[in-house]
């Protein structure tokens, strides 16, 4: 949906209400929306698509906090491995999430990398 679709302000209020409670029966409540309607509205293309990209937003916003706490979750785990204070088990641990962490994140540079090699290839054979 592109931003000069405007829902409906009560459908906006129903989306706001999706994303902030567990079920569709809390945000019919919460919004003071039928659940009835909320079920008929999700089966409306536009109505998805902003729902889709308000969830989307979320999750993004949800992603960049974590990211932004990885660095002082690293330092966390170095000072416990370095930490001559902690038990052998803890320092083992500490060092193993730190190694395995880095070794998911190189695979998943590494897949990157190759699907965006294919997805060239691709778009090259279908140019051809």
């Amino acid at each position: 949906m592109n931003e000069s679709e405007q829902l409906p302000k009560k459908q906006e209020q129903a989306i706001i209400a999706l994303i902030s409670h567990r079920t569709i029966e809390e945000a019919a409540k919460a919004s003071g929306i039928g659940k009835t309607t909320i079920f008929k509205w999700l089966q409306d293309d536009t109505f998805q698509a902003a729902y889709r990209e308000a969830r989307g937003k979320v999750i993004r916003q949800a992603i960049a906090q974590a990211q932004s706490a990885c660095s002082e979750a690293i330092e966390v785990l170095r000072e416990i491995m370095n930490s001559s204070e902690s038990p052998a088990s803890t320092r083992v641990s500490a060092a193993k999430t730190i190694l395995e962490t880095s070794m998911k994140a190189i695979e998943t540079e590494d897949l990157i990398e190759r699907v965006n090699r294919l997805e060239e290839k691709i778009k090259n054979r279908r140019r051809s």
